[in-house]
């Protein structure tokens, strides 16, 4: 059914403005007022679950901004979940944080753990490749457990509301990427059963057979007024990278998410049009807090691009002037326009910084023009020169598939990605197939050019297994073979030689055994015999 907006724009592309729709739920014959009369308000139970998918592998679902079926399981901290967890214990009520991709539970253990908790609500979080999961997740738990409160989060769903609330008779969904504390706003309203009228932009919730919305999502909380997360309560010794060099290792976020926010082929731009970064005061808390209350010896801040100009600069002389440099290594997400002067990075790394993860999306000028990335060529070499200079390890983010792209320059892209790697300007890369997330705008400029090479609605096929978008001159298989030979790039001769005569100890070796581990399953992932 499609929801029609004052513009005449169909409803599962549009911002949608309107206060109330009609919907009718597959799978569900009665629908649940969701902020119906609970008689049990004193002692509310709120499970945030990442259950089991199946699939090809290890979903990368948690605070990912692509997704993928690994062999060789990741698993990232849920940043915003946890801080969700930790408002909702601080306020009163009792979360239970269940993980079961990071304890690699099967889908059986997460119906078992349902029955044993029986939570007044549930909250998941989805993307495009596994929604068709969650809507038969949502089905079932209402079939089973029809008084168990259901919410949905994350970018598809922000992107297309009506359409889950559609296809499935989940009872809330919160828009936006301020769902920790749209998601407490809600438990409060349940628990002292007021109206959901009064909730704050961004929630979508049913009333009888109406499905209405408090309006647009908005990005105005103030982050400062955050709390320390619960490490405990929300497990983070589950989570961490492969490439991690010491633990305890923690994931924070000094903003949300990106502050050039332009990029088109980005899912978080539909979670965080704005950007917003916590002063370098209160970051400076949350790391010492994380150093003498957790322990931390590593840290990876998965802000979207971590802030730069006078905010690092502070942010740098505050690390070292208070000695965490010495007791802490930092990494984060970083862009090449900030390492154009080498002053940066000589910073950032007598503050502490260890790597930075970048993004060479493409060597070809008119893509990253086209992506409106806000870079040249020229800056990733620079870039990366400069990082590799001051000693930082550079960590590329690499993808293969757009299209307008031809092979020649898919080739440009792989010949400069192994250049840097070969010349030891780059440490370590990431591939992706390219995949248009709906909300982003080259989704829709995917649907208005029919660049896609299958049915749009075929979600399951969004899980970069296969090219979705159709090429000039490429099948594809042919795109796929281009991720798989960028992570080749580790198997060059020159660069083997180089990480051995760097291996000093038996902590490097461990962590070159570790990144072979890791490649080899990166390039099963990208294999022709899945």
């Amino acid at each position: 059914m499609a929801l029609s907006i004052e513009d005449g724009t169909p409803a599962v592309m549009a911002k949608i403005h309107c206060r109330e729709c009609h919907v009718h739920s597959k799978g569900s014959s009665q629908q649940t007022d969701a902020f119906r009369e609970n008689p049990e308000t004193n002692h509310m139970k709120i499970m945030i679950a990442y259950p089991a998918l199946e699939g090809k592998g290890s979903p990368m679902l948690t605070q990912n901004r692509q997704f993928q079926w690994y062999h060789v399981g990741s698993y990232i901290y849920p940043v915003v979940s946890a801080t969700a967890a930790t408002l909702l214990k601080e306020d009163g009520f009792e979360p239970v944080w269940y993980d079961g991709i990071a304890r690699r539970h099967t889908p059986e253990q997460f119906w078992r753990m349902l029955t044993a908790e029986r939570p007044h609500l549930i909250v998941m979080e989805s993307k495009t490749p596994v929604i068709r999961q969650h809507w038969k997740m949502i089905r079932k738990i209402k079939s089973q457990y029809p008084e168990i409160i259901t919410v949905l989060t994350g970018d598809h769903v922000t992107a297309l509301p009506v359409e889950t609330m559609e296809h499935c008779p989940v009872d809330i969904i919160l828009a936006g990427g301020d769902y920790d504390l749209l998601l407490l706003e809600v438990c409060r309203a349940y628990s002292d059963n007021r109206s959901p009228s009064k909730l704050p932009p961004g929630v979508w919730y049913r009333e009888g057979a109406s499905v209405r919305t408090t309006g647009p999502f908005q990005l105005n909380h103030d982050l400062n007024a955050l709390p320390f997360i619960d490490r405990t309560l929300t497990q983070a010794y589950r989570y961490g990278e492969k490439w991690k060099r010491k633990t305890p290792f923690y994931y924070t976020m000094a903003g949300r998410d990106c502050s050039w926010g332009k990029c088109t082929f980005c899912a978080w731009t539909t979670l965080y049009p704005t950007f917003r970064a916590k002063t370098v005061s209160r970051f400076m808390e949350e790391i010492g807090h994380l150093i003498e209350a957790d322990k931390a010896r590593e840290i990876f801040d998965d802000t979207g691009t971590f802030p730069g100009g006078n905010w690092l600069r502070q942010f740098c002389e505050n690390m070292i002037d208070r000695g965490y440099n010495r007791r802490v290594l930092f990494s984060c997400n970083f862009r090449f326009d900030l390492l154009r002067d080498e002053d940066v990075p000589r910073l950032m790394k007598k503050a502490g910084f260890r790597k930075i993860k970048v993004g060479l999306e493409s060597a070809n000028q008119a893509t990253l023009d086209r992506l409106k990335k806000g870079i040249r060529v020229s800056d990733i070499v620079k870039g990366c020169k400069n990082a590799a200079k001051a000693g930082l390890d550079v960590h590329l983010t690499v993808m293969v598939g757009f299209p307008w792209e031809t092979r020649r320059n898919a080739e440009n892209t792989l010949n400069l990605a192994r250049y840097l790697m070969d010349r030891g300007y780059a440490e370590m890369l990431q591939a992706t197939v390219t995949v248009p997330y709906p909300g982003t705008p080259l989704y829709q400029e995917a649907m208005d050019k029919g660049w896609f090479a299958c049915d749009p609605l075929d979600y399951d096929r969004f899980d970069m297994d296969e090219a979705v978008l159709k090429m000039p001159d490429m099948t594809g298989q042919e795109v796929s073979d281009y991720a798989q030979k960028l992570y080749r790039s580790f198997l060059s001769p020159r660069f083997i030689l180089m990480r051995l005569l760097k291996t000093r100890n038996l902590a490097d070796m461990d962590y070159l055994i570790r990144g072979a581990r890791a490649v080899i399953g990166h390039l099963l992932d990208f294999g022709r015999n899945r």
